[in-house]
């Protein structure tokens, strides 16, 4: 390389920061996309919906919710990997959706290198939950009815790569208990026919999952988290029941596409940083059973390499690529 090609590339260079620089400066100047791969109702959009409504406010620009169902989020993950890389279409992301879909079905979009990492911003607590007329009382007593029952356990999921559909092949290594997963589109569908009986299982959030055992519609036996919770103190946790040997990821977090300027990243890592601290904001995430979790750009992107690798090995000992 030539002085002159050095010189002139370092002035492409300068003058390329001080456009991102201005550009970041500028952001938003129009509505903000913001995808989440499953349904609405669930969880996942309700809370994407309380930042979103906070962060609108504070910036003075919408920020749209746009729910692309299929594929357990990959088709959502694959929308927003094609996006222009300016800022204006996030991603919704979860733990299991970042690592956990791209390990069982390779190609279906790349989980590091096709992102640019913003933040997490909650961690989701779920539910192992029975219908309210279910024979088993207890985590053992389920375990057991699984064992004498044609086919084994059946369990609802809002996808592949899902938090349920882990659990049930969690469970069924754990266990031997055969688990037969049923995919839905979205989390409002299979409480519905959990309602019903018409599965054995699901893992609602607590928001989700609250009005029907409120109705006297369904039952919690254990709780998908690490530790206990308050609202449900006698309530043991898969790990303590047994019944896993590890707890999947249950962060959830922000992406841009790829190649977004890092300016433009690290103000919308401070929007929702924000948005974490206002107590409205906490109030009602509380209420949902998910947990505030923030992280700067750089952390959130250690913990998506890490999460890859230790996935990649999870899903090949479950054998569940596909």
């Amino acid at each position: 390389m030539t002085t002159v090609t050095r010189w002139i590339g370092g002035i492409f260079a300068l003058a390329l920061l001080g456009w991102t620089g201005a550009a970041a400066q500028d952001f938003p100047q129009r509505p903000i996309t913001l995808v989440v791969g499953l349904g609405a109702g669930g969880g996942t959009d309700i809370n994407a919906r309380i930042f979103a409504e906070t962060i609108s406010r504070n910036i003075g620009q919408r920020i749209v919710v746009d729910n692309r169902t299929g594929a357990g989020g990959g088709v959502a993950a694959a929308y927003v990997q094609q996006a222009a890389p300016d800022g204006y279409t996030l991603l919704v992301i979860s733990g299991l959706q970042h690592s956990y879909l791209p390990a069982m079905q390779p190609g279906l979009y790349e989980p590091v290198k096709g992102f640019a990492p913003v933040t997490t911003f909650f961690e989701m607590i779920s539910m192992l939950t029975v219908p309210a007329g279910h024979p088993a009382q207890t985590i053992a007593e389920l375990i057991e009815y699984g064992r004498k029952k044609p086919g084994g356990l059946m369990v609802g999921a809002p996808g592949p790569g899902s938090p349920p559909h882990l659990f049930g092949a969690l469970i069924n290594e754990a266990t031997g208990v055969p688990t037969q997963t049923v995919q839905y589109r979205g989390s409002t569908p299979i409480m519905a026919d959990l309602a019903g009986g018409r599965i054995d299982f699901a893992f609602p959030t607590y928001g989700l999952g609250q009005p029907f055992l409120a109705d006297k519609k369904a039952r919690v036996l254990a709780l998908a988290a690490e530790k206990r919770w308050s609202e449900f103190p006698d309530t043991p946790t898969m790990l303590e029941a047994g019944i896993v040997r590890q707890m999947p990821a249950m962060w959830f977090g922000v992406v841009a596409p790829a190649g977004t300027p890092a300016p433009i990243v690290q103000k919308i890592n401070d929007e929702f940083v924000k948005a974490s601290k206002d107590p409205d904001v906490a109030r009602r995430l509380n209420a949902t059973g998910m947990v505030i979790r923030t992280t700067t750009p750089a952390q959130m992107g250690d913990m998506m390499v890490a999460e890859t690798e230790k996935v990649e090995a999870l899903i090949k000992r479950l054998n569940l690529r596909q």
